[in-house]
Formats: C-alpha cells, structure tokens, sequence
C-alpha cells in the first residue's frame, strides 16, 4: 500500500514525464485496437465473401485426386472423378458435422466462336440450383434475365467481360434490354454496334475425348456480391447440361440392348479379322448367346445424384471447429472405405486461401512491430526517467528502502499509468472503428476486397479483441518496464550523493 501511495504521489510530482509516458501508453493502445479490429473485420469479412459465398468451410473430393488447388486452378486440369454421391450423402447427413452441402461438377470449357474468330474460356460449375441456394443464399445479385428452375445457365457479369474481351461478343438473356451498367468501358463505347448473342456454345474436355458441344440459352446476368471479378470465373449450370459438355452420362441416356451378332463383332479378336472370311467359321456357336447389355450399365446414373461429380461444398455447424470437422470426415472415410478426402477452404482456393493468410500475417505482423516500438518507447522513457531520479531513490535507498520496494514503485507508476491512459488509448479506438464503420466505405477492387474481407471496409471490435488489446497492452507495460527498474534498483545513496 506504502509503494502505490508513493507512486502516485510520483505520477502526479513529474507530471510532464507521466504525461509522455501515457501519451505514448495511449497512442500503442490505440494502435492495437485499430490493428485488432481491422484484423478481426477482415476474418468475420472472408467468411461472408468467400466461405459463405462460394467455397463453404470444407471441400471434399476424390481420394485420386492429387492436386489440392481444386478451385482456381487456372491450368485447366481435370479434376478426379467423384462416383456415386447417393451412396456417399447418407453418410455425409448422418455425421452430424453439416448445416448443408452440395455436390458439383467443375471443368474449364471452350465458348465457341461461331462468327470465325477467337473462342473463349470459362469455368463451368454444374449444380443443382435449388441446392445451391440454399447452402450459398443470397450470394449472387440478379442484374437481368431470370433465375433458372432444373436447367439453365447463369453467366456472371465478370465472365461476361472475359467472353467479350476474347470473342467480341455480348451474351444477354432472351427479351431482355441491354444493359450497360455492368459492361466494360470498350464494350459501351461500342453499345450500338454490339454483336449480341442469346445463347452459346460450350466445349467441354475429358482424358477421353469424348466431351461434346452444348449449346445453352442464357437464363440470367448476376453478380456475386463480393469477389466478383475472382469468382466471376466461374459460369453456372445444371448438372445434366454440364455432364453432357463434358461427355458423361446422365440419367436422361438410356440403355440400348445391343445383339448378340452385334456384340460378338465387337468383341471379336481384331488381330484374326481373317477368321471371318475363312470357311471354319462357326457363327451357330458365335452368335447363340441372348441379347446382352452392354458394360456401360454401370456406368449410367438411374437418377442425377447417382452421377459423376468433382467436389462436394460443404458448410460446418458454427458451434464446431474446422480441424475437428476435418479430423472426424478423415476417420469417417477411412472406417467406410469411402475415397474421399477433406480440403480446408484455404488449401482447395489456392491462390484465394494463400492471399487471405498473406494479408492476415501482414496484418499481425504490423501489430507486433507497434507492440515492440511502443516497448522500445517506453523503455526509453522510463530509462530517462529513473535515471533523473537518481537523487530521489538514493535518498530513499538511504532511509531504508529496500530493492524490491523500489522495483515495486516502479512498476505500480508504469501499471497505473497503463491503466488510465491505455483504456483512455482503447476508448479512442473504439470511437476511431465506430466512425471507419459509418463512413460506409466500398470497393469493387478484388485485391482492396480480400483485405477488407468484403467489399465494405468493416473493422470490428468485440469482446475477444477487447481482451486480447488490454493482453497485449499488459504485455507491453511489463516488458518496458523491466529494464528501467533495473536502472532504479542499482541506485545506491552514493549515487545520490554523487549527483548532488
């Protein structure tokens, strides 16, 4: 009790000192509340913008598949082939891990060029749109046309730019006006003399050569409400419409039956074609099986969710962490011998995911040098400060003050100090973030987007930044003070009398 009434007796003897210190106590804690809040923001933001927009917390894919950027891989590689997804759901609604999922069908497409010039290229993501809705609601802003119901196509405004810039042309749902408000600059510089187009032409590709071309009519013009330019990559259709660009089957093929003559000549030896010219030729035995269907049985999806996919979305409940989501799916599998694996949505985004985890470490890593600068600081201060004092705790040195009663004093004036001006620092923070968040400011760049975690810039402040600011202040106050207490501890009544 003796060393807090002399310390504050102290605070208020070198006012001019004390208020430096707590200037600079202030302005640190200001600075780490801003950091916080802006570091915090941009989290709460990524979540909005990409997890719950497009990619959900966790991506599952094909055992096979070997790459992890499954996303934005803007090379084009096919991805692995997931099989019946009717077998796997069950399992997926019975882990108890899941508020939704939905499975997709994702490759890169050629847009055809029917006017003889340069095709285009684009993303094509085959869903299920009334599934899709509803583990991604309200992520896509409807600019024309109309929300397709089963089939359809939805073109965002950012691959819109992308096939004008490569074709030339602009596609525009059916009995729609033109509108300019989403063109790019060229494209309304040429509005009246526009080649537009209401329908188009997709090329898909697979390993086996057998994707054929689509031609779709375009159902509606959206936006996606942030990252649009990144994710406006990605065209949207029905799953039916995509299998068949990317020639698989679907549960609209039927099986053909196929002859016994007809299937014993397509099975028959072809390094023996002579054979079937020769005159020991027995057709009776060739040709005596039963009408027989062909392997491609397995191979045909009796319904749509018994077909090919190459991801499944995925959002967790909130109340569970994503390692722990992740830990259970790897064991879920591995006891049903289910070839799937979980990507992490920052792994499966690639450059998204690393970009995101690059701001955020910047971000820290900004803090951290506040937090050592404003050490560095008050080390200095505090230094200058005890060692002005010399005659004062000599003197007290002199009467009986032991040590630990100076480092005591010491640290109590620094803590008091912190206490007043570090939560008169936090308030002004608080202010500062408060009127950030009125000024409501907006940007449609993607770069600007991913560090604001959206496209409004919406730092935040709240309990766990709270606490983690006074942690960080505390922090700061003990490791600054520890050197000049030092100081003030190796001041003996000679000194004092020496400075005198």
């Amino acid at each position: 009790m003796l060393a807090l009434k002399i310390a504050w007796r102290n605070i208020f003897r070198h006012r001019g000192k004390s208020l430096v210190i707590g200037s600079i106590l202030a302005l640190g804690a200001l600075l780490l509340t801003l950091g916080n809040s802006v570091i915090s923001g941009m989290e709460k933001g990524l979540e909005k913008s990409v997890v719950e927009s497009f990619t959900g917390d966790i991506i599952l894919v094909s055992q096979d598949q070997i790459d992890d950027n499954v996303i934005l891989d803007m090379a084009g590689k096919p991805l692995e082939d997931i099989f019946r997804y009717d077998t796997i759901k069950p399992y997926l609604e019975n882990s108890g891990l899941f508020t939704g999922f939905v499975p997709a069908g994702k490759d890169f497409v050629m847009a055809l060029n029917e006017h003889g010039g340069t095709p285009g290229f684009a993303f094509l993501l085959g869903i299920n749109f009334a599934d899709w809705q509803k583990v991604f609601p309200d992520n896509l802003e409807l600019l024309q046309g109309q929300w397709p119901q089963s089939t359809g196509l939805i073109i965002p405004s950012g691959s819109l730019e992308i096939l004008y810039t490569t074709m030339g042309t602009w596609f525009s749902p059916p009995h729609s006006e033109l509108d300019s408000s989403f063109m790019p600059k060229d494209a309304k510089e040429n509005y009246g003399n526009l080649r537009v187009q209401n329908d188009i032409v997709f090329m898909g590709h697979s390993a086996t050569n057998t994707a054929t071309d689509i031609r779709m009519t375009v159902d509606a013009v959206v936006k996606y409400k942030a990252l649009n330019v990144i994710w406006g990559h990605f065209i949207l259709t029905d799953i039916n419409s995509y299998r068949q660009s990317m020639g698989y089957f679907n549960q609209d093929e039927e099986q053909e039956e196929i002859s016994a003559e007809n299937l014993a000549l397509l099975s028959f030896d072809s390094d023996n074609l002579d054979a079937l010219f020769g005159n020991d030729m027995d057709f009776e035995e060739m040709f005596s099986q039963e009408s027989v269907s062909p392997e491609k049985e397995e191979f045909v999806p009796k319904t749509e969710e018994a077909g090919v996919y190459q991801m499944i979305f995925t959002r967790i409940k909130p109340e569970i962490n994503r390692q722990a989501a992740m830990d259970s799916l790897n064991r879920l599998f591995a006891q049903e011998d289910i070839p799937l694996r979980p990507l992490t949505w920052q792994t499966a985004s690639g450059v998204i995911g690393s970009m995101s985890i690059l701001i955020k470490a910047s971000l820290n890593v900004f803090v951290a040098f506040l937090f050592f600068v404003a050490i560095i600081i008050i080390v200095n201060t505090l230094s200058m400060a005890a060692l002005e004092r010399t005659s004062e705790i000599g003197m007290m040195r002199a009467v009986g003050a032991r040590k630990g009663f100076i480092a005591r004093m010491f640290m109590l004036e620094t803590g008091v100090l912190a206490f007043v001006f570090g939560n008169l620092g936090v308030l002004l923070g608080f202010i500062v973030v408060l009127v950030i968040r009125s000024l409501n400011i907006t940007t449609d760049n993607d770069m600007l987007q991913l560090f604001f975690g959206g496209d409004t810039f919406n730092p935040t402040f709240g309990l766990a930044d709270l606490l983690l600011t006074y942690a960080q202040l505390a922090a700061v106050t003990i490791l600054a003070a520890l050197y000049p207490i030092n100081i003030a501890r190796k001041i003996t009544p000679l000194d004092a009398i020496s400075r005198e």
